[in-house]
């Protein structure tokens, strides 16, 4: 029999993006893992995972992978962890902040908060308007974004300028969009689920240059592209829990 795991992207796909996971999905997922083992990857750090998907994440799916999976859990136990500071090095580090924080200076946009680099393990996360935004402003940038193409313009640009340092620059949920090493996407997680012949991924953010496309793409996944929590559920019990019955 093959050896099967399901594996989620956190927002857009088992939470509207930054909030709480519902007692719905709550109650869903466990339903799903009696059935098969779940898996979760996303590219916040544990902290804000937990925050989400509640503190006993790590208990409620057999992998975690935090940033990508550069931070990685089995069975509540951590199994893997990467540094981008020892990886790039402090000047190439320094040399990409400096400029990163010097053109959100001079940018345009109707607001800014503050938080505007957030420092994870192994990755960069890069907010223009700031991670320190209350719900209503996430919600409005957005919508600006979507316009205006804030993030993609300034992706572009630091493609141009830091591409002999070989990373990847990936747009994902409202108002970030991540900076980590060609590989660390989170294909990197794959590593660690070698003994599974057969990964369903799920995920929103499939399109290329969306954070899940990677992942989506790679032939050791099948990939699903859902449009909602309520999407994924119904996925799901179409592909699992269907056939289980």
């Amino acid at each position: 029999m093959a050896a099967i795991i399901a594996l989620f992207d956190v927002d857009g796909t088992l939470t509207a993006p930054r909030k709480e996971v519902t007692p719905q999905m709550l109650k869903f997922m466990k339903e799903l893992r009696k059935v098969v083992p779940i898996g979760v990857v996303g590219g916040s750090d544990l902290i804000k995972i937990s925050e989400q998907l509640g503190k006993t994440v790590i208990g409620d799916y057999d992998y975690v992978f935090a940033e990508n999976g550069l931070v990685a859990y089995k069975d509540g136990a951590e199994i893997g962890i990467m540094s981008l500071k020892n990886h790039l090095g402090e000047e190439k580090l320094k040399e990409l902040i400096n400029f990163t924080l010097k053109y959100i200076a001079d940018l345009d946009i109707p607001i800014k908060r503050g938080t505007f680099i957030e420092f994870r393990n192994g990755m960069l996360n890069v907010s223009p308007i700031g991670r320190n935004c209350s719900q209503e402003e996430r919600d409005e940038f957005e919508k600006y974004d979507k316009v205006h193409k804030v993030r993609a313009t300034m992706v572009s640009l630091l493609r141009e300028k830091f591409g002999h340092f070989n990373l990847t620059f990936s747009v994902g949920g409202q108002i970030s969009f991540d900076v980590f090493p060609r590989g660390w996407d989170k294909t990197y997680c794959l590593r660690y689920l070698e003994a599974f012949n057969e990964i369903h991924f799920f995920g929103d953010k499939t399109f290329e240059g969306g954070n899940d496309y990677e992942i989506f793409a790679s032939e050791k996944t099948i990939g699903h592209t859902v449009t909602s929590p309520e999407d994924t559920m119904k996925q799901c019990t179409e592909i699992f829990l269907n056939k289980a019955n």
